[in-house]
């Protein structure tokens, strides 16, 4: 998230930015990651939008993000029309375009690769 902020602070005079939180990749119910259990992140796949958001507040709270968080649908219509599971990077233009879309993560989470492309749209 450290990249993502800094380019949060450099050009959000220019660039709306959010993340969007959507379906838990790696819920205790679900597709359980070590790592996760490791850091003691033990979530439940949240089951009503109430749940999600729940689990939305507490991940921007411990992971400090300063960028606006949006909490997805429980039918989960932006990960779908994004192809965002488990996190990916997009810049839209303002006609609703999309400039760039960055790799399926968390490999191909590039924010590097996302400041190339907002130098690109906004110079």
């Amino acid at each position: 998230m450290e990249l993502l902020h800094k380019l949060y602070e450099s050009w959000s005079s220019k660039v709306d930015f959010l993340v969007v939180y959507i379906k838990e990749a790696h819920p205790e119910d679900g597709w359980v990651v070590s790592m996760n259990r490791d850091e003691d992140i033990l979530i439940e796949d949240p089951k009503t939008k109430e749940d999600r958001i729940g689990v939305a507040e507490s991940c921007a709270i411990n992971l400090t993000i300063k960028i606006p968080v949006l909490v997805d649908e429980m039918d989960d219509r932006i990960a779908s029309a994004y192809g965002a599971l488990p996190d990916r990077l997009y810049l839209i233009n303002q006609k609703g375009d999309i400039e760039f879309q960055g790799e399926p993560g968390p490999w191909g989470f590039d924010p590097n690769r996302l400041e190339l492309a907002i130098k690109k749209l906004v110079g």
